[in-house]
């Protein structure tokens, strides 16, 4: 792998890698949406520190504004001074919610094509994912949020991947789950949070999907908002050129007073059903026991087996 190395790469098709942490490095906590548990963080930073990374909290973290943990403006700064800080090798935001796509188009990003770091999060940080592999074509990590580093229900896999993400040591994942017209799948992975993606179409952080392999997930959702969400993605031409999709966890689901009557591999597999290109279910990403990290924005194979595998 090419962890250790402290100069970022580039891929041959462009894509930037920021470099992989060494024991020693400072990451950073910052919460872009809703307000966090002191305690959580407490937990997170143990966990940080036993990996033998050192830990920067955002000046504004633990403060709240309705749901929020500070304003827009104080969110804002705090991201703003990860970003520029050259010693912070990592940003790992604190919790999702809702807040990100409030402030994303105020951040300067350009400071990572001098000085790449890793971005981490999922959920609401879809809004981050989307933005930067438009913006700069940078990868990031969705991975578990360190409002949950502390949570015994999530399996040791959720935080063992994400410390090999990080680190440069993250190269495959297998799992268990049907899969929709079986094949070899290669491209970039993108995507994320199902909500997130179809609020950011039509903006500047518009999800770009031909020759890809689209990842989605959601949690709390009625069964016809994800099935009106991915109709209207269809709609927009963005489920009909990938190179397949992978159908992450889709979790407390909710019937209207008319049943749905479909599940949701049910309605994936209708909606794309005039396509080519292999559907793999049940990937253990997402709002779920088992939130395995991955790369969005580098290159990778999905095999026969359920197997992704990182180039």
């Amino acid at each position: 792998m090419m962890g250790f190395c402290r100069i970022f790469s580039r891929k041959g098709d462009g894509t930037v890698i920021p470099s992989y942490l060494n024991g020693g490095d400072e990451v950073a906590i910052v919460s872009p949406s809703f307000s966090v548990d002191s305690k959580k963080i407490e937990d997170a930073v143990r966990v940080l520190e036993s990996w033998g990374l050192k830990t920067r909290l955002g000046d504004h973290l633990f403060l709240s504004d309705g749901p929020f943990a500070g304003s827009d403006k104080q969110r804002l700064e705090d991201i703003q001074k990860m970003l520029n800080a050259r010693e912070i090798k990592a940003i790992l935001f604190a919790r999702g919610g809702y807040g990100a796509i409030r402030i994303v188009d105020k951040i300067d990003f350009s400071v990572l094509r001098k000085n790449p770091k890793w971005l981490v999060g999922f959920s609401d940080i879809t809004v981050f994912h989307l933005w930067l592999g438009k913006k700069l074509g940078m990868a990031t990590i969705h991975g578990e949020m360190p409002v949950n580093f502390g949570n015994s229900d999530k399996t040791p896999e959720t935080m063992e991947t994400l410390r090999d993400a990080l680190f440069g040591g993250l190269s495959r994942i297998g799992w268990q789950g049907n899969v929709l017209r079986p094949a070899e799948a290669r491209g970039e992975i993108i995507g994320g949070n199902l909500s997130l993606v179809y609020s950011l179409v039509g903006t500047a952080g518009d999800i770009e999907t031909r020759g890809k392999i689209l990842f989605l997930e959601d949690v709390g959702e009625q069964y016809y908002h994800i099935d009106r969400m991915l109709v209207s993605l269809k709609l927009a031409g963005k489920l009909d050129q990938l190179s397949g999709l992978i159908v992450g966890s889709f979790n407390k689901m909710e019937e209207t007073t008319v049943p749905w009557g479909k599940s949701i591999e049910d309605i994936v597999s209708s909606i794309t059903e005039e396509y080519g290109y292999p559907v793999y279910f049940n990937f253990p990403g997402g709002h779920a026991k088992d939130n395995r990290a991955f790369y969005l924005g580098r290159r990778a194979r999905l095999l026969p087996g359920n197997i992704m595998k990182f180039d």
